[in-house]
């Protein structure tokens, strides 16, 4: 039975808790504003407030009284028995969430968030005018720190462990996917290679394939905002509770689930790759609105993991997105939003060119064939630098060498390579 002074204390943590997530929250949208809208002489001033938002929201996540609001709540079976109630599962996320945070210097937060804001503006700009130098000095730092943090959390260094673990990447994995280790993945993405990279060849030595005529026709942008925005809305994302802009590199963020911050790019000669990043966008978007509104704040109202995030957004970019039973709904809209522009093509055509075997240099823009190799190559680059067997200088000559091996593609220049 659960008693009225656990009730109490556990009414408390949850009041904190929520406390904290509104700071955290207001970030969220200080981050999205920056990579969107702010002009470029906000990023001083920008990059003082997430800090000092970090700040202070390290302070409430690490109050001692959190600790003991949790081993009083936990000591009350009746809060903990049902492994799925709602207590439960707040109790056991927050434990987790605690004793990670309170494992992290406030210093090392407040630099990570100062140092983040800036490096992401430092390689928006380096990107333009491909000057990997401009951006390396930021990626170090950027890589330094995270090794700092990796050390902080901690890892099972023992050869075998039980969690499959060993090496500083599985401690920051685990705050994205709990659980989650390089040797776990290894072992998918190992023998997956295996099979991919043969297909993959399979496919390009075939002498037949689908019409790539759809992917050749230039289409005005401000015809496709709006042919994509109707796409999005039609699979559930709900307008009302979020938005859709432009940025460097599409994402999708916002504050809450009735605040959903989604982006996207656009180019004229390629409406596949803003209907594809839309799409994968939409599937984080439309996961986030159907979040549970009355816990907004607390575990029971945030996305579970990684793992099941990425699943929604890939399933409507691919499974749905790229399919036949699509295309046949959406072949009449490119007549409403691009009239004779597409005329000339037949739904067959369209649903070729959405399904187009074609090794390329960016991730966002690769078809479903090609696109965990893309997964792969982060991962593994992602491993060396946390191990620090791999430096920043010479990170675009190993990335060139992955898309060469991997893809088959030679990488012209380090704005399509390591800096996209």
């Amino acid at each position: 039975m659960i008693t009225a002074t656990s009730t109490s204390v556990y009414n408390k943590l949850i009041n904190h808790i929520k406390q904290a997530n509104l700071l955290g929250s207001t970030g969220s949208v200080l981050g999205w504003d920056q990579e969107t809208l702010m002009p470029p002489g906000g990023l001083a001033h920008r990059t003082r407030q997430l800090a000092q938002i970090a700040k202070l929201t390290h302070q409430m996540s690490t109050d001692p009284r959190i600790g003991q609001w949790l081993d009083a709540c936990e000591a009350d079976a009746a809060l903990t028995s049902d492994p799925l109630s709602v207590s439960a599962v707040n109790l056991r996320e927050l434990r987790r969430d605690y004793e990670k945070a309170t494992k992290l210097p406030e210093a090392l937060v407040v630099e990570m968030s100062e140092t983040t804001s800036q490096a992401k503006h430092e390689w928006a700009e380096a990107r333009k005018v491909n000057d990997y130098k401009r951006f390396k000095p930021w990626l170090a730092k950027v890589v330094e720190l995270s090794q700092r943090k990796a050390e902080c959390y901690g890892w099972d260094t023992t050869s075998g462990g039980a969690s499959g673990g060993g090496e500083p990447w599985d401690a920051l994995a685990d705050s994205f996917e709990a659980g989650m280790t390089a040797a776990s993945v290894a072992a998918v993405f190992t023998p997956l290679r295996e099979r991919l990279v043969p297909l993959l060849e399979d496919i390009l030595g075939s002498k037949t394939g689908p019409s790539n005529s759809f992917n050749e026709l230039k289409l005005p942008v401000e015809q496709q905002k709006k042919f994509v925005k109707d796409i999005s809305a039609a699979v559930g994302f709900d307008y009302d509770r979020g938005r859709l802009d432009e940025s460097t590199h599409p994402f999708c963020s916002g504050s809450h689930c009735n605040d959903v911050r989604m982006t996207t790019r656009f180019h004229e000669d390629n409406v596949n790759d803003a209907l594809g990043s839309t799409l994968h966008e939409s599937g984080h978007g439309i996961y986030e609105q159907g979040l549970l509104e009355e816990h907004i704040g607390t575990p029971m109202g945030a996305a579970v993991g990684l793992s099941i995030h990425e699943s929604q957004s890939r399933m409507w970019e691919n499974q749905v997105g790229r399919s036949q039973a699509f295309w046949k709904w959406c072949y009449p809209k490119l007549a409403e939003f691009f009239g004779d522009a597409t005329s000339g093509l037949t739904e067959e055509q369209i649903y070729g060119g959405a399904n187009i075997v074609n090794p390329g240099l960016i991730r966002v823009e690769a078809d479903e064939a090609t696109y965990n190799l893309h997964i792969m190559i982060r991962f593994e680059i992602e491993r060396l630098l946390m191990k620090g067997d791999l430096g920043v200088d010479d990170l675009p000559e190993a990335w060139n060498k992955m898309y060469n091996d991997y893809l088959k593609v030679e990488v012209p220049d380090d704005t399509r390579g390591c800096m996209q």
